[in-house]
């Protein structure tokens, strides 16, 4: 049976790939990291939970893909290039097929967005996995909640809803062939952190936030720490390919308050659309103008012509969702 240093050393302890930032890794009391002159640190902590967060018996690798994707879409908000990452991980068992498997899904996209493994800790008990993540941007260039503009476009990346479209499909709340549910469910189970669209809207976007608990309640937060309002047009959003088939009623439930989507909504001046087309261009993702920034407080949902939008939307929250 494994031990739990013997489980560290097999699947999680790797040499160092970026040595000018990481000074110490794996195998110590602490980690050493060291930061480029100029630049602030850029930290984030997610907890993924089984049976609240993902299904149990989740494809191991698909989960540790997932896991560390929604911490890198965290740095891809702030603007931040990904450095390095902690992993804690409480295990049922060390199931020697499950960790191979699980590793590789996370070390792959680690090794795509040069993110180290530096440390973390292992024990026994209910499937738990928090990823603790560290980023660097220049100082005072971090994407922020806090800085949206009256007059601001409204943008978000990708597409939305497919990911909430899966679960519904799993659920047993809508029904889907076989073929649908599989391409819907690459969007919950394997979702692409924009990192490199972040770094790119450095200087160019005012604010920024990730969707992963649905765009209504995400967008929010930008409007309750700028203290702006905001008018967002429900039938601009880019539905995925597999909610775009659906009726309307759903794709706009989905669309505004999914989840699980991992995209950038975030908001920049008229005068840069082009820029904005231009970052996203580079990077080789859809960007779409999907509202306006206004003066005053809360958020307006409208449809194609204008017309107010009366949905009772609520985004996930860990303490009221089931």
């Amino acid at each position: 049976m494994l031990s739990e240093f013997d489980l560290i050393a097999r699947y999680f302890t790797r040499p160092a790939r970026n040595t000018e930032r990481v000074a110490l890794g794996v195998g110590d009391d602490c980690a050493l990291l060291m930061p480029a002159a100029g630049m602030q640190l850029a930290i984030s902590t997610d907890m993924l939970v089984e049976g609240r967060h993902f299904f149990p018996n989740a494809d191991p690798a698909k989960l540790g893909h997932k896991c560390l994707a929604v911490n890198l879409s965290d740095l891809a908000a702030m603007g931040a290039k990904p450095l390095a990452f902690t992993l804690a991980l409480s295990l049922p068992a060390a199931d020697r097929e499950w960790l191979a498997a699980f590793s590789q899904g996370m070390l792959r996209l680690a090794d795509a967005h040069q993110c180290e493994l530096i440390g973390g800790d292992t024990t026994k008990g209910p499937l738990n996995i928090c990823i603790t993540i560290f980023g660097e941007v220049p100082a005072g260039q971090a994407l922020r909640r806090d800085g949206a503009q009256a007059g601001d476009d409204i943008w978000v990346s990708g597409t939305l809803g497919d990911a909430r479209l899966a679960l519904a499909g799993y659920r047993h709340e809508t029904a889907l062939d076989q073929a649908s549910q599989e391409a819907a469910s690459k969007r919950m189970h394997a979702p692409t952190p924009r990192v490199e669209l972040g770094l790119a809207l450095r200087g160019i976007a005012h604010s920024a936030i990730d969707i992963s608990d649905g765009l209504v309640g995400d967008l929010g937060h930008i409007l309750d720490r700028s203290r702006v309002g905001a008018r967002l047009e429900a039938d601009r959003l880019p539905a995925g390919t597999i909610l775009a088939r659906q009726e309307q009623d759903l794709r706009r439930r989905f669309t505004l308050a999914g989840g699980d989507d991992y995209e950038l909504c975030f908001t920049a001046s008229p005068a840069r659309r082009d820029q904005v087309l231009a970052a996203a261009a580079s990077c080789a993702t859809t960007v779409t103008r999907v509202g306006r920034i206004e003066r005053g407080s809360g958020l307006r949902i409208v449809d194609a012509s204008g017309k107010p939008i009366d949905l009772q939307l609520a985004s996930f929250d860990h303490f009221k969702s089931s």
